[in-house]
């Protein structure tokens, strides 16, 4: 009666029959292309902070903050 009441059994069914549906469901080539386009993002991601970064370097350098704050 316990394991009713708690409902762990249930949960974790459910949670299994969902994950192996969508495991069947996926091709390879979706594998694939999700793993480029998110090393496109990770790496534009790196970029664009490194830049970010460059530039408010080189604006610090040219504008310094005033000398009473």
């Amino acid at each position: 009666m316990a394991n009713l009441v708690s409902g762990g059994g249930t949960k974790a069914g459910t949670a299994g029959g969902t994950l192996l549906s969508v495991l069947v469901n996926i091709s390879s080539g979706d594998i694939l292309h999700t793993c480029i386009l998110a090393a496109v993002g990770a790496l534009v991601s790196f970029t664009v902070s490194i830049l970010l970064k460059v530039l408010f370097q080189r604006f610090k350098r040219k504008h310094p903050p005033p000398k009473g704050m």
